[in-house]
This record gives C-alpha cells, sequence and structure tokens, in this order.
C-alpha cells in the first residue's frame, strides 16, 4: 500500500465544521480546510472575550482557552485528529489556514496559538523572549545566522538542536508576503531520504556533537547532541550545519556529506505556502529549510514559529 492510500485510509475524512484530505504537493502532508463559518465563530468568540495578543503573551492560561474556543467550534475530535498526524510516522505533518476570513496578523497569532496548545505546550522562544517568535526576512539584514539571509539557501535542519529541552514539533505561519520570488519552504521526511541507512549506520551517527548558538538567539550553552538516535524503533534526528562544532576534520566530513546528501535528494519538498496558512511538522523525522530569494529591493516576507514538546 502507498503512502497515499494509507494516509486516506488514516486520516482523510469530511466533517460539517472541516476536511482532511492528502496535501496536493505531497502524500506525506495533509491539508486541513476549516470552514469559513468555524473560522468566524472561532475569531468572534476570541474578540468576545477580550483576548489580545499581549494578553495570550502575559497570560499562559488564556492560551489554553485559545484551544478550546477552536474545540468549541470544530469539536473535541479535531484535537485527537491532528495530534494523531502529527505522531504518525507515515505523515508527521499538516497544513491549515483562516480560508481568508482574517487579514489581521494578530488572528494568526490567536489561530497558531490555538493549535500549538492542541498539540502539546510551547518551549519559550529565547529569540523573543516569548512563546513564539515572529521574525522579517528583507533586502538586506545583518544576522549572524542563515535565517533572515534572504538570498542564500537555509539548509535543512531540525529546531531546538542547541538547547536542552524537548522539540517534538514546529509549526511555521506566514504572516506576511511583498515582492517575495522563491523562498519557499523546503522539506524532507527522514524515510523518504535516499541516503539516511548510509548516514544513520555511520560509526559517527551516534557521536555526540557540540552545539553552540550565535549572539541573536540568545542562548549562552553548549549543548551535546547525536545525530540520530531511536524514536519508537525508527530513526529520529538531530540536526543543524551552521552551529556544529565537530573536534576533527572527520567528524567535520561526515556533517558535511550528511547536509549535501539531504540537500540534493530528490524528495525535497518546497512547499507553496500561503499568507495566512501554516504548516506543522515533527520535528523528529521531518527536517526543513528554505529555499534562496530572488533579488529584490522590496522584499518582505514575515514568519511566525512555534516550536514545542507533546504533553
Amino acid at each position: 500500500m502507498s503512502i497515499a492510500e494509507k494516509n486516506k485510509v488514516k486520516f482523510e475524512t469530511k466533517t460539517e465544521y472541516y476536511e482532511v484530505k492528502v496535501h496536493p504537493q505531497t502524500n506525506r502532508l495533509y491539508h486541513i480546510s476549516l470552514s469559513k463559518e468555524a473560522v468566524k465563530n472561532f475569531l468572534e468568540a476570541v474578540h468576545k472575550a477580550g483576548t489580545s495578543v499581549e494578553h495570550l503573551e502575559y497570560t499562559p492560561y488564556a492560551r489554553l482557552l485559545m484551544a478550546s474556543y477552536l474545540l468549541d467550534q470544530l469539536g473535541e475530535e479535531f484535537g485527537e485528529l491532528i495530534r494523531g498526524i502529527v505522531h504518525d510516522r507515515d505523515s508527521g505533518g499538516f497544513t491549515l489556514g483562516l480560508e481568508g476570513v482574517s487579514q489581521d496578523t494578530d488572528d494568526y497569532v490567536i489561530l497558531s496559538t490555538a493549535i500549538s496548545y492542541l498539540l502539546g505546550a510551547p518551549n519559550q522562544d529565547a529569540m523573543s523572549g516569548k512563546y513564539y517568535a515572529r521574525f522579517s526576512v528583507k533586502d538586506t539584514d545583518g544576522s549572524d545566522s542563515y535565517l533572515r539571509q534572504a538570498y542564500r539557501l537555509f539548509t535543512l535542519h531540525t529546531d531546538g538542536t542547541f538547547v536542552d529541552e524537548p522539540t517534538d514539533w514546529l509549526i511555521m505561519m506566514k504572516m506576511v508576503e511583498e515582492n517575495a520570488r522563491g523562498g519557499e519552504s523546503r522539506l524532507l521526511h527522514l524515510d523518504d531520504w535516499s541516503e539516511l541507512d548510509k548516514y544513520a549506520s555511520h560509526p559517527l551517527a551516534n557521536h555526540k556533537f557540540t552545539y553552540k548558538a550565535p549572539k541573536s538567539k540568545n542562548v549562552d550553552q553548549e549543548i551535546e547532541r547525536v545525530t540520530f538516535f531511536n524514536y519508537n524503533n525508527k530513526p529520529g534526528i538531530c540536526y543543524i550545519d551552521q552551529f556544529a562544532y565537530p573536534e576533527t576534520i572527520e567528524k567535520a566530513k561526515y556533517l558535511h556529506d550528511l547536509s549535501n546528501s539531504m540537500e540534493n535528494d530528490e524528495h525535497v519538498i518546497e512547499l507553496e505556502l500561503p499568507v495566512g496558512d501554516l504548516v506543522v511538522v515533527n520535528n523528529i523525522f521531518w527536517l526543513h529549510g528554505r529555499a534562496a530569494f530572488e533579488k529584490d529591493p522590496n522584499l518582505n516576507r514575515e514568519l511566525l514559529r512555534q516550536r514545542g514538546h507533546f504533553n
């Protein structure tokens, strides 16, 4: 049975309030279409309660209320559904959005918060000092990492390599996009990587590499991480090329070759994500990055990021 057939058996469904289909770009992901009425009613409930983004930042329990307001509109089984997808090894990810009901970026934060608290609990984002981060990519930037550098390939990686807390899942949401050509989200499911066995069975696969974050990340610690580990009897991965500090030439070559192998794999997906939509992936067996943008002095893209752990 193909991945698409497995996914249809597992999670494809349609209710009065939402529809789940295999994603049109890849059989590995799902796309969840929410009804416009459900989105409208969710946002009305949020606004009626007087909830602002500032309130969510200052009052942690209010974030759980966002999740409850969403379940009020979609049904309790919706939380079980999206958790099931993200835990599922054959998939592990989905996209959804506000269906054009709102173009207010505060509403984008609110919806993403509801989704994140249905998945588990977001980690504090040291870069922003909040439970989420918003960051822009523009024509010029003096960043000390590839995150904001528009015209470089942002290489495939997992999040949370340089912090000592679990990072099980990741949400990325497109907030603003102007004069942007290129810059697609690049994704690779670990099981689709053609040379996974070669690198996961290498003698250095379980070596503890040192990771150190640059100043912009606001993380002042060193972490030792193995690249591959056992996750439900299959490989999990923890890797980013920018912040690894191998001790020898041999170890540097291993990481270099591993990264090149992933970047050039034919199964890398370049995901088209509209403004107001988010993508959720399991950070243990999905790698993500970003294609380079085409040069434009008026380029402006803003993304939201949340990452966290399963409860």
